[in-house]
């Protein structure tokens, strides 16, 4: 019986629990809960500056849309190469000189002391003979010289040292020929390009002349075109891409070991086409036999005919190479008709008298010298200042 009461209590409490609660969640006069308002958007103080007057008094609730963020464009992993604005070529060999003078003043001191002597009897001329011999100069035109020194100091009698360096000045100017026509033929007939063939042995800096040559050009104001004929050296056309690339110039190249004509070709066409001033051609340089080397540089040759006139032929030399460049020389002039010598190392341990001999054995003018290892290095032969770098202040 007990048990049965304390039932009942404990159902008696939960009901009261239950009324009281529902009464207090229902009584009169309670107000509903606010709804919870959304977070509001930023706006932005370039968008606050364009809203219209009045726009702050917003509905309840209402929202901003941001325009997206802006992306930035991703920088390219490969930099395109700076393209470089080279000097003109003007004024080269004269801002050169120094180096030229280091190594070629010990053969105009040589020259000067030995001319400066009280008594010039045979054996002070046979020094002198074997001074320019060893200068390369070369055996015919030195005799000149000696016979014309000799006979000017014997109508001058004393000799003063000032009289010594004037005569023997004139002398190496004389052989030096500053008569020769040192143009290099480089402006465009009407709509077509002028177009420079460069041959001449590998080794002897052949095509870095024609990129430092692209650069001349370009300092001057000139388009170019370069064409990488080289084909047996996959180097070479590399090399010739990354000079032009320097500059902003184009080159024609072909597959390694293809046929050397086609690419010619198709740089006079691409210089056509691009209204450019000149094409520059590298060559190959192999020594292999005569008759081989005719054969390529002739079809080459024939083949840029078709569409320009191959203006100028320049054979590149090393100077360093003495009488062995001597009979290099001759080779490609026998083969190709050469209009002019680019020298490169002039001012190394050359011997400065080989443009004195290269001149008079191939009948054609040195009308570029390399003067240094950098890319603007390459100069317009100058004879006046050639000369006085070798005789010195």
């Amino acid at each position: 019986m007990d048990g049965y009461l304390g039932v009942i209590v404990i159902v008696a409490v939960v009901a009261v629990l239950a009324v009281g609660g529902l009464f207090l969640l229902f009584r009169p006069g309670r107000k509903a809960a606010p709804p919870v308002k959304p977070p509001e958007t930023p706006v932005l103080p370039e968008e606050e500056a364009k809203r219209p007057a009045g726009a702050g008094e917003e509905a309840e609730g209402a929202t901003t849309t941001l325009p997206p963020p802006e992306v930035k464009p991703a920088e390219p992993l490969i930099k395109e190469p700076e393209v470089e604005t080279p000097p003109p070529s003007a004024g080269r060999m004269v801002r050169l000189r120094s180096r030229l003078a280091r190594s070629q003043n010990a053969l105009g001191r040589g020259l000067l002391e030995l001319l400066s002597r009280d008594r010039l009897d045979d054996e002070v001329w046979d020094e002198i003979e074997e001074s320019l011999i060893s200068a390369d100069v070369g055996v015919a035109p030195t005799q000149v010289m000696v016979e014309e020194l000799r006979t000017r100091v014997k109508v001058l009698g004393s000799r003063s040292q000032d009289e010594v360096r004037g005569l023997l000045r004139e002398q190496l100017l004389a052989q030096v020929n500053p008569d020769l026509d040192r143009t290099l033929r480089v402006q465009k007939h009407g709509e077509r390009p002028a177009v420079v063939l460069v041959v001449g042995v590998n080794g002897t800096g052949k095509t870095t002349t024609t990129g430092k040559l692209a650069r001349s050009l370009i300092g001057d104001g000139k388009k170019v075109v370069l064409g990488a004929a080289d084909t047996f050296r996959a180097a070479a056309a590399d090399q010739l891409q990354t000079w032009g690339e320097r500059v902003g110039a184009d080159t024609v190249r072909g597959p390694e070991g293809g046929d050397p004509a086609s690419v010619a070709f198709d740089a006079v066409a691409k210089g056509i086409e691009e209204k450019v001033d000149t094409v520059i051609v590298d060559t190959a340089g192999r020594l292999h036999t005569k008759t081989g080397l005719m054969d390529e540089l002739g079809k080459v040759k024939r083949v840029i005919e078709k569409k320009a006139t191959v203006d100028e032929v320049l054979l590149v030399l090393d100077a360093t190479t003495g009488q062995n460049g001597m009979r290099q020389a001759q080779v490609f002039a026998e083969v190709v008709n050469i209009t002019g010598i680019a020298l490169t190392k002039l001012d190394g341990t050359a011997k400065g008298g080989i443009v004195i001999s290269v001149q008079r054995e191939l009948g054609v003018p040195v009308k570029l010298v390399g003067l240094g290892e950098g890319p603007d290095d390459l100069a317009p032969f100058d004879p006046e200042v050639f000369v006085d770098a070798i005789l010195g202040e």
